[in-house]
């Protein structure tokens, strides 16, 4: 998938644990990981919006588009 997800890169800058931001957002610390692995197929623009306000950060800071082009194939 062309979108990836930062959410550790960005707990691990603010030295904040899953656990306490799930506890923040009020999430379930199941639906954080699933997120967080970029296993998740959407996001509610809530919980971005609790996401970004508990690590005071921007929804670009926690999301990345790449192109297909730019993803390395194999041979």
């Amino acid at each position: 998938m062309p979108i990836i997800v930062n959410l550790d890169v960005m707990m691990a800058k603010r030295k904040m644990s899953l656990n306490e931001l799930a506890e923040k957002v009020e999430l379930t610390h199941s639906n954080l990981s699933i997120l967080k692995t970029g296993k998740a197929k959407a996001i509610r623009f809530s919980t971005l919006e609790s996401i970004c306000n508990a690590l005071d950060c921007q929804p670009g800071d926690l999301l990345e588009y790449l192109k297909n082009d730019s993803i390395s194939k194999s041979p």
